[in-house]
């Protein structure tokens, strides 16, 4: 800086172009290191969160993807459950003990009972029960599974986010250095009488305006990363490091038909809502079943006391008992032809929620794919055309400023252009990445690229 200001100084007050040379190599070189689009600033290896790690991390201990696993293992218990025979009744009674003296051998009825009876339902009932509830618990597995690929989808949003940030923020403390080196150097001019004192008093102010954009970048970064870091259980306030090195390649993708396709076969959600349907067919066929009486067998022993009359003789005989029910569907027009009703509505209901999830997934792909291609095109060109560009410009301004052929303003003018196309060269980058990750969520897997 302390050479730079004496090449100022000499500049002002020689007119031997070889220090204003010099003075120009100084500066552009000062300005490629500080408006570099390739974030060199070096990182430690330690503690770095790639992305890949932010997404091992986010599936083994995220806590709401453990409990929506935990809820699907717990439906895999209940088909059996429902599939089984109701559980049998164990009957003990005592049966016409006579009142006046409560003896066991006084009546010949008088006996104590043990029995026990068991419910069948209608055959084809315990099956359609086990059958629903596997497809409830197959679509609980699909909903973690699609839990899974939105949490991945989630994880990687806040982690290009926060890469953005980050990629702003150095920006935006490499574009303040610059400033600050063309304060001093309008300082130096006015000082020799070559330049004016506004040019101190605009630099000063972009310089104030950029501090300002920091507090409030950083502050971004830190509510991303808060949302980050709840996603992988860890403490809301665990700082990271993001690495600044990041593939930069854009790989096209397949045409759009050919995600549909993909995200029709492989997509968790359509998945669930295809097995909803068949759960509400086999409860509509249970409705229909339903019509037809479930049976009840019964078995009874029972133990008397005391002798027979004497024309019979004999000891009173112990008694067996056998017993079969049926239910009788009296109120069918108000119960089971409702019920056959019901499960008709909620099969529909079941069909046209896929139709609309499909349209809704259709929607998503469409929508990530116009997003990516966007960002990019954007991508390209601010690396191929627009920033260079800038850049020549910057450099342009700056020769033409140290021969008083270009104000100062323009010059401020050309770098604040430069500083906002790297933003939003970082921008399109981490906009192209979530839309990435929002299409791989949408299609749920296969190969995405050409």
């Amino acid at each position: 800086m302390n050479k730079i200001m004496t090449l100022v100084r000499r500049c002002c007050v020689s007119s031997d172009h070889r220090y204003q040379y010099r003075l120009l190599a100084f500066v552009s070189i000062a300005f490629c290191l500080g408006s570099a689009t390739t974030g060199a600033t070096a990182q430690g290896a330690t503690g770095l969160l790639t992305e890949q790690t932010a997404v091992e991390q986010a599936l083994a201990d995220n806590p709401s993807l453990m409990a929506m696993q935990l809820r699907y293992e717990a439906l895999l218990a209940v088909p059996s459950q429902v599939g089984a025979l109701p559980d049998p009744m164990l009957n003990l009674n005592a049966m016409n003990f006579p009142t006046d003296s409560w003896d066991r051998d006084q009546e010949a009825m008088t006996q104590l009972q043990v029995g026990i009876s068991q419910v069948f339902p209608f055959p084809g009932k315990r099956g359609l029960h086990e059958e629903a509830a596997a497809f409830d618990a197959m679509a609980a597995g699909h909903s973690v599974d699609e839990m899974r690929i939105q949490l991945v989808q989630n994880v990687k949003a806040r982690w290009w986010q926060v890469y953005y940030l980050d990629r702003a923020l150095d920006t935006l403390n490499k574009n303040q250095t610059l400033l600050r080196q063309f304060i001093a150097v309008a300082k130096t001019k006015y000082e020799t009488g070559k330049g004016l004192q506004q040019d101190i008093l605009l630099a000063q102010l972009e310089l104030s305006r950029l501090m300002d954009q920091g507090i409030q970048l950083e502050a971004l970064r830190q509510h991303q990363a808060i949302a980050l870091n709840t996603l992988l259980d860890r403490p809301a306030a665990e700082r990271f490091d993001i690495p600044v090195k990041v593939p930069l390649s854009m790989p096209a993708l397949r045409d759009e038909m050919a995600l549909y396709e993909a995200a029709e076969m492989y997509r968790p959600t359509l998945k669930q809502r295809a097995t909803h349907i068949e759960a509400a067919r086999s409860r509509l066929e249970l409705a229909e079943k339903d019509r037809y009486p479930d049976l009840r067998l019964g078995v009874v022993y029972g133990a008397r006391d005391g002798d027979n009359p004497a024309s019979v003789g004999g000891s009173r005989a112990d008694l067996f008992s056998v017993m079969l029910g049926a239910q009788i569907p009296l109120y069918s027009g108000s119960k089971q032809s409702k019920a056959v009703s019901q499960r008709t509505t909620e099969l529909a209901r079941s069909r046209y929620q896929l139709i609309d999830e499909k349209g809704a997934v259709r929607a998503a792909i469409s929508a990530s794919v116009t997003d990516y291609r966007r960002s990019r095109r954007q991508f390209e060109l601010f690396a191929t055309g627009i920033i260079p560009q800038a850049q020549l410009t910057v450099q342009s301004m700056l020769a033409a400023y140290q021969v008083s052929e270009v104000d100062f303003l323009n010059l401020l003018r050309s770098q604040m252009t430069l500083f906002n196309y790297e933003l939003q060269y970082w921008k399109a980058l981490s906009e192209a990445r979530q839309a990435l990750a929002r299409l791989e969520a949408a299609v749920g897997q296969g190969d995405l690229y050409e």
